[in-house]
């Protein structure tokens, strides 16, 4: 682990990692106890007060140069760690999991430090309070200590981005790893120790199995924002305790999020983005899990996806070919497995795929790609977010209707419109209660672009000028004008 500048075993001993497309151990990694993560929070928050880092933007921006260029040397063992722990396919890293943040997830902080509007001139103005001509000012400046606990589905480009908003306005961070993917993280630790001249303390890399970890972050009065990424059920008890010291909060959270085909799409085209939760073994928050067709073509519509779903099968990380690879754990297989069994049990038709273990696949984490037909929007597996590989297609017979249905969920993450006219298309995003909407297979993914939802789907923003602000407080000056 990386505390106050050093790499440090745990005082908890160790704990293995598995990689889930075979089941064998990768390695042990350093297991923190309890005293472990409080040595890291009081190195953060001193790291914070004491040092210039909170200030001194030039020393921000040779720093974070300064990890980018050593994370571009390391690109290639980076990649292999992420197919190992995650189970991620390769063809995955050449995107989201790896080069898409590489590429920009420190770059754009970097760039927005000279960039951001640190001071706003609100210009003067008689205040009949003080019965003077007064200056006034608005200031932004770094929250404090920033506690980040990342997921396991996509853990270096969450990471990533929450270092680099994170750093770059100023804030000191103690990082938490999901234990099944921790991998990753320690390799940025490591480059922060021995590649930057990053101060001690200002970031810490605290590894373990123990969840209570995180809730130590979340409790403790030193910590001033927890950036989450994770679960809603998790955000919700962050949230919960993290009230009673008032904690600022980023919560990226779960999503169940459509893909609506108008009935003037390309069917053909429009029905691809159903691929989504196949890719990673649809393992990710915005993955479009519920497909809405319309009636008059839903037919049409039904077959295109299920010669999707019958000629792609789950497969080696490791080749090149590979989509759908295996989910992360036997704990997700096995609750995946379960939302199939309650899809079937509640009458949607299983097309493509159940709950039964792959042919030839007895080592490993490993669901079937499955396609669920005459979904009715009231069922488990259209409601509830299942991480796997399930798409979930529902008919609608008229365009109200079609709000309706893509609105009646307790998330608002993401969602997909396709159709022969931007302009309906635009008009049907405009009604859509969810943050983060694509257009006819394009997405508005990048780290200058916000990233997050409405609802249960979370609080804040990823990325853009709206993640930087969150990691900012506001202050207001005033003194008298000349």
């Amino acid at each position: 682990m990386l505390i106050d500048g050093e790499l440090v075993d745990g005082e908890a001993g160790t704990f293995a990692v598995v990689n889930p497309a075979t089941e064998e151990e990768i390695g042990d990694l350093a297991a923190a106890s309890p005293a472990d993560m409080e040595r890291a929070i009081d190195a953060a928050r001193r790291a914070f007060d004491e040092t210039s880092w909170s200030t001194d933007r030039e020393l921000r921006k040779r720093c974070l140069t300064q990890l980018q260029d050593a994370l571009d040397a390391e690109k290639e063992q980076l990649r292999e760690q992420l197919i190992l722990e995650v189970g991620c396919p390769r063809a995955i890293t050449a995107g989201p999991q790896l080069d898409a943040p590489l590429s920009d997830g420190l770059r754009y902080p970097i760039k927005l430090i000279d960039e951001y509007a640190w001071e706003t001139d609100l210009g003067d103005a008689f205040i009949s309070l003080t019965g003077m001509m007064t200056r006034r000012k608005v200031w932004r400046e770094p929250v404090g200590v920033v506690g980040a606990i990342v997921p396991w589905n996509y853990p270096f480009e969450v990471s990533i981005h929450k270092l680099g908003q994170a750093l770059a306005t100023g804030n000191t961070v103690v990082l938490k790893p999901a234990p099944d993917t921790p991998f990753n993280a320690t390799l940025l630790g490591r480059l922060i120790a021995e590649k930057t001249d990053i101060p001690a303390g200002v970031v810490n890399v605290v590894t373990g199995p123990d969840h209570l970890l995180g809730e130590q972050l979340t409790v403790s009065p030193k910590v001033d924002l927890i950036s989450f990424t994770g679960s809603t059920a998790v955000g919700k008890r962050i949230m919960e305790k993290g009230a009673s010291t008032m904690k600022r909060l980023f919560l990226e959270l779960g999503g169940k999020s459509p893909a609506i085909v108008l009935d003037d799409a390309d069917m053909a085209s429009a029905c691809m983005v159903g691929l989504g939760p196949l890719v990673h073994a649809g393992q990710g928050c915005a993955t479009p899990t519920r497909m809405l067709l319309p009636r008059s073509r839903y037919d049409e519509g039904v077959a295109i996806l299920k010669s999707i779903y019958e000629n792609i099968q789950p497969g080696d990380p490791q080749d090149p070919a590979t989509l759908c690879g295996p989910v992360v754990s036997a704990k997700q297989r096995d609750r995946i497995r379960g939302y199939i069994q309650s899809g079937i049990e509640e009458g949607a038709t299983c097309l493509v795929g159940g709950p039964e273990q792959p042919d030839g696949m007895d080592r490993g984490f490993w669901v079937k790609p499955t396609l669920f037909v005459d979904v009715d929007n009231s069922m488990t597996i259209a409601r509830e977010e299942i991480f796997g590989p399930v798409l979930a297609v529902i008919p609608y017979d008229t365009e109200e209707d079609m709000i309706r249905i893509a609105n009646d969920s307790s998330y608002g993450l993401a969602g997909n419109i396709a159709s022969g006219s931007l302009e309906r298309s635009l008009a049907v995003a405009s009604r859509l209660r969810t943050g983060f909407i694509g257009l006819n297979g394009a997405t508005p993914y990048g780290a200058d672009t916000p990233f997050g939802g409405f609802k249960d789907s979370g609080v804040g923003r990823q990325n853009g000028v709206s993640g930087f602000d969150q990691y900012t407080e506001i202050k207001s000056i005033a003194y008298p004008a000349d």
